[in-house]
């Protein structure tokens, strides 16, 4: 490897096979797409707007469970394996499964991947939303309660 002010040169045996940009900002890339791995080429056909038109032919909470995902990686292609994921999940089990799926994700804050194949494995979807139960302490001879403590 040679490192100038500004290029990165990659050597095997001798010979230089890459030769990038060098940047000088943190966290930047400046990878060629051409020596990017052939499955992260295959990503590159994508992107957010893509994604978040064909995941709005699903339905509303479909969207809103992408849109998440996307939006809480520090960048959106991150999110991309995750939402072509869910893609894929709404082509197999149909549309009005995985927008039932993506409801109740987004009611119980567990929007991912995993959580929507889960959902959609154990038929959760078919499940109506429980409403949340009010708290309230239970009643009991050895529970002191609020006035003890005054």
């Amino acid at each position: 490897m040679r490192l100038t002010d500004h290029t990165v040169e990659l050597f095997q045996h001798g010979k230089r096979v890459a030769a990038h940009v060098r940047s000088r900002v943190p966290g930047r890339f400046t990878t060629l797409e051409e020596h990017r791995p052939k499955s992260h080429q295959k990503h590159l056909e994508w992107t957010p707007s893509r994604i978040l038109a064909w995941v709005k032919t699903i339905g509303p909470d479909g969207a809103k469970v992408v849109e998440k995902i996307l939006a809480d990686r520090p960048h959106p292609e991150q999110g991309f394996r995750s939402a072509l994921g869910i893609i894929r999940l709404g082509k197999a089990l149909g549309h009005d499964r995985l927008e039932a799926a993506c409801r109740r994700a987004l009611h119980f804050g567990t929007c991912s991947y995993t959580s929507l194949k889960s959902i959609l494995q154990n038929n959760l979807d078919a499940q109506p939303l429980e409403p949340e139960l009010p708290l309230s302490s239970p009643v009991h001879e050895n529970l002191r309660g609020r006035p003890y403590y005054r």
